[in-house]
């Protein structure tokens, strides 16, 4: 399986593992009236609405009624947080945020999630009552915090019970445009899920979580949000790469917002310990909140993962085409809304890399970036093995043929979405050879992923062979060095030509879709030094850039985050501590 996908990423790759499979809940709140709808919506999918009211202090705003609680999943019976490694008959338990204490400051905040998620005034975030709301000390009388139980695969092997070791959501909150959403704060301490760890998170995890979540956002790949950012002078002690040698870190709380954070390991959980009364209750509780699934007739559970599948590839594919690699692709870490969750080693693959590993933990290779479609496709194979046991046995044979459509589909999406990034329609049929030869090219040349791309989009194709106009973009150059670069040119006309595609439309395509910044490891670094040295501008800086990815920015230019890796960088290491 996959052998075209690894074929055209890495020729002498082994073969491939097997991927054998072994009425809709709304919420009664208020819906604000919006200044340009009398329904209270937005227009079209595409336009952002802002309330005419935005909250501009704690007392305004509230969670809504918790669907938890409404559609009666089971809670665990205990209320002490206290580590447990054996909770069965529940799927959330009842917890409390331990609060940062020592000089608690807000770094950093998404103004499009506060006005457009959480209608609020971005003004709200120079209070004490929102900043210590952030931090856990703060808790909103609507709140009903919880700790969520999961299970997963890591690593390939089953882990059994995990959950939220150290992460709790406060409640949901239902925005003006009457969509709902889960709001969680990440480092918050101790549940019974801990697993002998205290449950906090360090300001490197954080800053990179909170940067990254926006970033994806800003670049069109389904994500987690992230609200806000604050730091303390708690200590932490944290080995970060588990060779022994732990160090006294500070805390931070990220406050992390999605539509919710159940993933594959939810139901995994359920089926390895025979709970199936609480597996057909939260698939039933999945569904309610999916009120984009909504024709399913008998088969439910079969539509949602059709629709679980059918997300999962599509995200994947949305993660090549920008160069992420996730770094820790456990069924853990794989959501049931088909959104990129729980940011840890990730990295943004520089120099063209098929075996590109961002995690220093991967000893492996196993979440390289050529991997990762195959990763995505066993991960679903155990999915489907934990919703199995509540199927048919004709719905059994559906979802494993599901699964090996998937493949397929995944395979001719990637080569969708590389010709997409060289300008052509997405309903191309442009020659896949173009693909192949540029593929093979940047492994030769190690060429920057993502300038390689932009800069292709800066120079005419008349102009590609012209030495002087090469040497004004550095990426390109690198690219150019390849002996079969003038093949590359002459293809990649004569491709435009049958696609009927004009220069100027290729470039503007190009430059629409190619970025001119992501969240380049060596970035995020310099902004974490500062920030562990209570300067919050990196982070405030990186905000703005990430959040406009397509736009030169001459002061981003001015330090180099279109240029090539700096030296030093390329000792940079991050683990599953990061």
């Amino acid at each position: 399986m996959l052998k075209t996908f690894h074929r055209l990423l890495n020729k002498r790759c082994p073969q491939p593992r097997s991927f054998a499979v072994q009425p809709v809940y709304i919420l009664s709140v208020l819906i604000y009236t919006m200044s340009d709808s009398k329904s209270g919506r937005c227009p079209s999918k595409e336009a952002q609405c802002t309330p005419k009211s935005l909250k501009k202090s704690m007392s305004e705003w509230q969670f809504a009624p918790s669907s938890v609680f409404e559609n009666n999943l089971p809670i665990d019976s205990e209320e002490d947080s206290y580590i447990r490694p054996n909770v069965k008959g529940a799927i959330f338990s009842r917890v409390q945020p331990t609060p940062l204490e020592k000089d608690v400051r807000l770094v950093a905040f998404s103004k499009d999630v506060l006005i457009n998620i959480l209608n609020m005034d971005p003004s709200i975030t120079e209070t004490d009552e929102f900043v210590r709301w952030v931090a856990g000390s703060n808790v909103l009388s609507s709140s009903t915090p919880l700790a969520h139980r999961y299970g997963g695969h890591q690593f390939g092997a089953w882990a059994a019970q995990l959950g939220d070791g150290r992460a709790m959501s406060l409640g949901e909150y239902v925005s003006h445009d009457g969509r709902r959403w889960d709001i969680q704060l990440k480092g918050s301490g101790l549940t019974p899920y801990s697993r002998g760890g205290d449950g906090r998170a360090v300001i490197r995890s954080s800053v990179r979580e909170f940067l990254c979540s926006e970033a994806m956002h800003a670049l069109s790949v389904p994500t987690t949000r992230a609200a806000a950012l604050v730091v303390s002078n708690d200590p932490v002690i944290r080995d970060q790469f588990y060779d022994g040698r732990p160090e006294i870190e500070r805390a931070a709380v990220v406050m992390r917002i999605a539509p919710s954070f159940l993933r594959f390991g939810s139901l995994e959980i359920l089926t390895s310990t025979s709970e199936l009364s609480e597996l057909r209750k939260l698939l039933n509780y999945i569904l309610e909140l999916r009120t984009d699934i909504t024709e399913y007739g008998d088969q439910k559970y079969l539509a949602l993962l059709e629709k679980v599948i059918d997300e999962s590839i599509k995200l994947v594919i949305a993660w090549s085409m920008v160069g992420f690699t996730h770094g820790v692709l456990n069924t853990d870490n794989m959501s049931m809304f088909g959104v990129t969750i729980d940011y840890g080693p990730f990295g943004f693959m520089e120099k063209f890399d098929r075996n590109f590993v961002p995690n220093s933990s991967d000893s492996g290779g196993r979440y390289s970036f050529v991997e990762q479609l195959g990763i995505v496709h066993w991960n679903l194979a155990k999915l489907v093995m934990a919703v199995r046991p509540l199927l048919s046995e004709p719905e059994q044979k559906q979802a494993e043929q599901m699964l090996r459509n998937a493949v397929a589909t995944g395979e001719a999406q990637f080569i969708a979405g590389f010709h997409e990034k060289l300008g052509f329609k997405p309903n191309s049929t442009a020659n896949t050879q173009l693909v192949h030869l540029l593929v093979e090219m940047m492994q030769d040349t190690s060429s920057d992923f993502t300038m390689t791309f932009r800069q292709l989009a800066f120079v005419k194709l008349d102009e590609m062979l012209d030495p002087k106009v090469l040497d004004k973009y550095w990426a390109l150059k690198v690219f150019s060095r390849h002996p079969r670069f003038k093949e590359f040119v002459h293809t990649y006309k004569q491709t435009m030509i049958i696609e009927g595609l004009s220069d100027e439309k290729r470039r503007s395509n190009m430059l629409a879709k190619n970025p001119q910044y992501v969240l380049r490891n060596w970035m995020a670094q310099d902004a974490i030094k500062l920030a562990e040295q209570d300067d919050f501008s990196g982070v405030q800086f990186l905000l703005e850039i990430l959040n406009n990815p397509f736009t030169i920015n001459e002061t981003a230019e001015k330090k180099g985050y279109s240029g090539p890796t700096p030296p030093w960088a390329n000792c940079i290491r991050v683990s599953c501590s990061s």
